[in-house]
């Protein structure tokens, strides 16, 4: 994994904050089938091919597909200027990202599947997963966070949930996350054992078994893992997905770069553009949804100012 150092997060000034908007209403809770998992409920009515891909692709590392694409985030950088005068500390690009994909999922919920066991489950939150540094060193602790959001989230409601969680992590003093701990006890075992724990965990995650409470802190478990590599001063690798757990999407980003382009009446203007690198599951769903899905994000990204808003409506995953 790579990381995303930590920076001071203040209490924003709420002088000039737009008033919360009303939650959507949420959909019936569905009732436990059999199949569902802790984490997820089968998706009963995926087409055949789509059930036959987690076969064919057993592994996770078979079915990555690697997607690229360049954001212009002029009118991006210029919203995050005007969010920090409004009060809003440390107000990033990384806050629209996570804001963009989950709006994106709340309208094509497809996003927010995963693969178990070789089957199809639709996930029952939106969690979010980081690895995060103290300070930019090489011997500088790091520490994996998760955050979980709802789909009707604002791009306030993301900052705050985010940064609540950095500054809880921040708090400590050795930086060190619950998952860290029980990485610590697992890797002081002797190596045979901890080659049979962890074959044992690898089955008991495969059957959906693995306690609620340790995939609630495992990295490994979750709708997107996300990277940035501006931080590093690089642009964005294409990052692996893991074998273990269930994440089906990794998103890395890079160092923002100016470019001049040239518009219709021959002059050229100066605009700000990112790359951006995402490794997928292709096992969850198709490339039509992926492709609009991926467009949506752009979309969100490079014009965040309607993420200050609810979605008008939340979109369910099929049965």
């Amino acid at each position: 994994m790579n990381n995303e150092v930590i920076t001071a997060v203040e209490t924003p000034d709420t002088t000039h904050m737009p008033a919360a908007e009303p939650r959507l209403p949420r959909p019936p809770k569905r009732k436990k089938r059999w199949g569902d998992r802790k984490d997820g409920r089968l998706v009963r009515t995926a087409q055949p091919m789509n059930k036959m891909m987690a076969f064919i692709m057993k592994d996770r590392a078979d079915a990555m597909n690697y997607f690229a694409d360049e954001l212009d985030v002029t009118e991006t950088d210029a919203f995050c200027k005007q969010m920090i005068a409004e009060g809003y500390e440390g107000f990033s690009f990384l806050h629209i990202m996570l804001a963009a994909y989950v709006r994106t999922i709340s309208q094509k919920p497809a996003l927010n599947r995963f693969i178990s066991g070789q089957r199809i489950y639709a996930r029952n939150n939106i969690e979010v997963n980081m690895v995060i540094k103290k300070d930019m060193s090489e011997d500088s602790p790091d520490t994996a966070i998760s955050v979980i959001f709802e789909p009707d989230d604002t791009i306030i409601d993301v900052y705050e949930k985010f940064n609540a969680t950095v500054m809880k992590e921040k708090e400590k003093e050795d930086l060190d996350s619950s998952f860290d701990k029980t990485a610590g006890t697992l890797a002081s075992l002797p190596r045979p054992i901890l080659r049979f724990a962890v074959r044992m965990l690898f089955w008991l995650d495969y059957h959906g078994w693995i306690p609620k409470s340790l995939t609630d802190l495992s990295p490994f478990h979750g709708s997107m893992i996300i990277t940035s590599m501006g931080s590093l001063g690089i642009r964005p690798i294409y990052h692996h997905i893991y074998n273990f757990g269930n994440l089906p999407v990794f998103i890395s980003y890079g160092v923002k770069r100016t470019v001049y382009k040239l518009k219709r009446d021959g002059s050229t203007e100066q605009r700000r553009m990112m790359d951006l690198k995402v490794v997928t599951d292709e096992r969850i769903c198709d490339g039509f949804c992926y492709a609009a899905a991926f467009k949506m994000i752009r979309r969100l990204v490079e014009h965040p100012a309607v993420l200050l808003k609810r979605p008008e409506q939340i979109f369910e995953d099929i049965d």
